[in-house]
């Protein structure tokens, strides 16, 4: 049973109980993110820090937009870098799964990874084009069998359990990746949504609170991403794959990493 299920099922109890002897229980919510700090405020995020809404959005995008691009092709070797064990340099870490595997396993295979674009392609019908079709800061290594059951779908909770990624669930229109993974899912799709705004031949990429977005240039569900932004804050690992994508890279980074207060400074 996933972890949120197991939460939902424990809220009611409670909930039940406390009616029974007459109290009342407070709203059982996630805690937003806290403001954070970094070394970047005074310089690259210069023009956003202290902005909200629109208005920071619009700061974010600009900052964010200034990159260097990578082709399809060079992924397989950037993955290799960006994600890689940090206690065995030898394999990369699995999106979804958690799970260590040979660096060298990387294809179409079974038992081999691939690349994985969690901001699925088909929405916004981008492909693999140099672009958001490339762009590091949403694509991670997969096993070849768990990217086929997420396919397209957009990210919600519940469904049946995901067989070679324990914790992650799915069913006909969505995916619900692991606790460990649901942070950094949300923060990855936030960054496409301001990266991607439509002004350079591509769609503007947008969440909303829908599932079965199809080829539209949407994902969701917005208030799910949000709640899993909170629920997992940013990790050592994720703080490092950012901070690699911007030295060695891209040289831009994932603004909901360094700040995930932002998410709700604007959503």
């Amino acid at each position: 049973m996933p972890a949120t299920h197991i939460r939902r099922w424990k809220t009611l109890a409670l909930t039940t109980s406390a009616v029974l002897v007459g109290l009342t229980l407070p709203t059982m919510t996630a805690t937003p993110a806290s403001a954070t700090t970094t070394a970047y405020d005074s310089t690259y995020y210069k023009n956003a820090v202290g902005k909200t809404g629109t208005s920071l959005k619009s700061s974010l995008h600009t900052i964010i937009s200034s990159q260097s691009k990578l082709s399809y092709s060079a992924l397989w070797d950037a993955l290799k870098v960006t994600d890689q064990d940090p206690n065995n340099s030898s394999n990369v870490i699995l999106l979804y799964s958690g799970l260590s595997r040979s660096k060298t396993l990387n294809g179409g295979d079974t038992g081999d990874w691939n690349r994985e674009h969690v901001w699925a392609k088909s929405h916004g019908d981008f492909g693999t084009a140099t672009g958001p079709g490339t762009d590091l800061h949403h694509l991670r290594p997969a096993d070849v069998q768990v990217n086929s059951v997420r396919g397209n779908k957009d990210f919600d909770e519940g469904g049946s359990a995901v067989s070679g990624a324990a914790g992650s669930y799915t069913d006909s229109d969505s995916f619900e990746p692991r606790d460990a993974d649901k942070g950094d899912v949300a923060r990855m799709i936030l960054y496409m949504a301001v990266r991607y705004e439509g002004d350079d031949g591509f769609a503007d990429l947008e969440p909303n609170e829908k599932v079965n977005n199809g080829s539209n240039p949407y994902i969701g569900k917005l208030s799910v991403l949000k709640q899993w932004n909170d629920e997992d804050p940013p990790s050592a690992f994720e703080e490092k794959r950012n901070q690699v994508i911007y030295d060695t890279y891209q040289h831009n980074r994932n603004p909901f990493i360094d700040h995930p207060e932002w998410v709700d400074a604007i959503w």
